[in-house]
């Protein structure tokens, strides 16, 4: 092991938060351990004074810092959780603490940091704008920046993660499942353990649409993605750090990535096992325990998720319910055609047979056929919606399966009514809207008046980015300039004119 990795272990040993930060408990999970054949650990950071890990590396930076280091107080850059921690600690130890968040960020998480003492600036759109001024008052005012990942004495924190799972295990550990963002939690959990017990397996895990240090390790050094999914938004980082690459690149053994219906599915576990509600990111580590679980018929072993925060918006339970059922294997999602005749719609339930009809849209297409999108429970996984689906394929429908179909479950089934006829060019782009004010106004000067708006659908699930759905007429000849604009609008987006939903169910 390098002198590196040994002298972060000792700063894990040295780490003295317990004055600010919670020892928690490390919960056996009963249900899931008899459903996937292991016995399941959650590490339970939603203890946390603050619901989050977050706190840890916070305070090991703050508390450790020579006094004339913090005389003039502390800043940082955050929209949530580790803005809750840097404020706590400064509170407890009597300094300043400057919080610069962005302009997007819900009014619970500003309320949550101004009601723990910080001096709150909301700026910018996103983390990087709020990053920038931070980092220029921190030198104008001479603040110390508390990095939300890429320092050692925060690493160090969250590395007393790991030390306290070993003290706390009963017997063999065969592998540690961490979230990932940044990469802070995950380098101080691998390097302390891996330093202490080598033999444990240490896997970390991000969303599929947040994949940054997946790609950094393909890569070989840190990237920049272009643009992250928004769901689980406490490890929606573009890029991570320098020093957590490094770490993660010599102690994780392997990375698993999970879909925002795995992520539902797991929120929903670890709710029947502690009766807690874990945000999306807090669950995250357990979706890939599951897909590791399955991916490798793993069965009789000693496996620990970190259930790193709770910090979840009220109302985004729903959306987290209507995604669960699908995450679970336990609802297929369909576009069917069917002959448009007396008696179709009967035949067609009958083909469906006694299966639970969880959703039913149906709209005549033409004169002979008209289109279905249904959602069917499903009885036994995965392998039973291929047996739904060939089933009816050899009673003579035409099955688009739309299952995985990301525009398909959060737009076209609340718009299943059909197509407009007789709009040529059209083209449908799928968008995340920053939630400020004149989000949609900017929007709207970007298109101009150069381009028709021919479909618009929008919902929020009480993030901080709200789900656009826009069709608009844009002639081949200009669609150039038509991407430049979005371009220099800045939001993410993703084209969807060849996605099937759109066209079995908004295509004129």
């Amino acid at each position: 092991m390098d002198y590196q990795s040994a002298d972060l272990a000792a700063r894990v040993e040295e780490a003295e938060i317990y004055s600010i930060a919670a020892r928690t408990s490390l919960t056996f999970a009963p249900r899931l351990s008899a459903r996937l054949g292991n016995r399941v650990l959650l590490k339970r950071e939603d203890q946390q004074p603050t619901f989050s890990f977050k706190i840890r590396g916070a305070a090991n930076k703050i508390l450790s810092m020579p006094d004339e280091l913090v005389e003039r107080g502390v800043i940082c850059s955050s929209a949530g959780n580790h803005a809750q921690g840097v404020a706590l600690a400064a509170a407890r130890r009597g300094v300043r603490a400057v919080i610069v968040m962005p302009e997007t960020t819900p009014d619970i998480k500003v309320d949550a940091v101004r009601d723990l003492g910080g001096e709150v600036i909301l700026y910018g759109d996103g983390y990087d704008e709020a990053q920038s001024l931070a980092l220029s008052m921190a030198k104008d005012e001479e603040l110390c920046f508390v990095h939300p990942f890429d320092d050692p004495d925060v690493i160090a924190g969250q590395g007393t993660i790991g030390r306290e799972i070993l003290d706390q295990v009963n017997g063999e550990l065969d592998a540690i499942f961490i979230p990932v963002g940044g990469g802070g939690i995950a380098a101080g959990i691998a390097t302390y353990v891996k330093v202490k017990r080598p033999e444990i397996a240490i896997y970390g895990v991000e969303p599929v649409d947040a994949a940054s240090m997946k790609a950094a390790l393909e890569a070989g050094h840190p990237v920049t993605l272009e643009q992250v999914g928004s769901f689980a938004d406490g490890v929606a980082v573009k890029r991570v750090g320098d020093e957590t690459f490094r770490l993660c690149r010599q102690h994780l053994d392997g990375m698993i990535t999970v879909t925002t219906d795995q992520i539902c599915t797991a929120i929903r576990d670890i709710f029947e096992d502690t009766r807690t509600v874990v945000e999306p990111a807090g669950a995250l580590a357990l979706a890939g325990l599951h897909c590791h679980v399955e991916a490798r018929a793993v069965t009789g072993q000693t496996l620990v998720a970190i259930n790193c925060g709770a910090n979840m918006n009220f109302n985004r339970l729903g959306h987290v319910t209507e995604r669960t059922a699908i995450g679970d294997k336990r609802e297929a999602i369909l576009g069917v055609e069917i002959p448009e005749r007396p008696g179709s719609f009967l035949d067609f339930c009958q083909a469906i047979g006694e299966r639970h009809v969880t959703e039913f849209n149906y709209r005549r297409h033409r004169d002979d056929r008209a289109r279905v999108f249904v959602g069917v429970e499903l009885r036994s996984g995965g392998e039973d919606r291929h047996v739904l689906i060939d089933r009816l394929e050899h009673a003579g429908y035409q099955v688009c399966d739309l299952t995985e179909n990301e525009m398909a479950k959060v737009h076209v089934r609340y718009l299943a009514g059909g197509g407009a006829a007789g709009v040529p060019d059209e083209r449908v782009y799928r968008f995340e809207f920053p939630e400020r004010r004149g989000a949609l106004l900017a929007f709207l000067q970007a298109v101009g008046i150069d381009w028709n708006i021919t479909l618009f659908h929008y919902r929020n699930h009480s993030s901080d980015y709200g789900r656009v759905l826009v069709a608009v007429q844009v002639p081949s000849d200009t669609l150039d300039e038509f991407q430049k604009h979005l371009a220099d609008l800045g939001y993410p987006y993703w084209d969807e004119t060849d996605n099937e939903a759109y066209r079995l169910f908004l295509q004129g």
